[in-house]
């Protein structure tokens, strides 16, 4: 099989019956060989056909569905696919399902906490430095756990003050 091959790879480059002597395989062998590469049969092609499917379907999900999700989505189509040809399909295509991830909720905006006034009521220009600072604060997970950062930036040079 990989004499063949080879030699249709660089079958423009050298005679046929020089590389079939050379390699020790038939000519006919490999012409038999190649007139049967060049048909693919129904079920080759029905097969390419149902991998275009499951892709259109994969990506249509947001690369988020896995074999199961979709079979029911091939079956609503009316088209009847195991699940196991389609799991296939994927790994022959390399197509690696991701699992959307959660939302997790950072703020607590209903207590009865007091509130701080709005003193800059969205006006985020200065006229001098140090003269109005603002903050905010991020969550970053690393794997020591939740680390939190928090910035304090001066808006008439926009540069971190703490």
């Amino acid at each position: 099989m990989k004499r063949f091959e080879f030699m249709q790879k660089h079958a423009h480059t050298f005679q046929v019956r020089r590389m079939s002597s050379i390699l020790n395989v038939s000519r006919s062998g490999y012409y038999a060989w190649k007139s049967k590469c060049d048909k693919s049969s129904p079920r080759q092609a029905k097969s390419v056909t149902r991998d275009i499917r499951v892709k259109a379907i994969f990506e249509k999900s947001k690369q988020r569905y896995g074999a199961l999700r979709i079979q029911h989505d091939l079956k609503d189509e009316g088209c009847i696919v195991n699940v196991k040809t389609i799991r296939n399909s994927m790994k022959r295509q390399g197509l690696i399902a991701k699992a959307a991830k959660k939302f997790k909720l950072t703020t607590k905006s209903d207590h009865n906490l007091p509130i701080s006034p709005n003193l800059l009521n969205r006006n985020f220009t200065a006229v001098r430095p140090n003269e109005k600072w603002v903050g905010d604060i991020t969550y970053l997970w690393t794997s020591e756990g939740w680390l939190y950062l928090a910035v304090v930036i001066d808006l008439y040079s926009r540069s971190v003050v703490g």
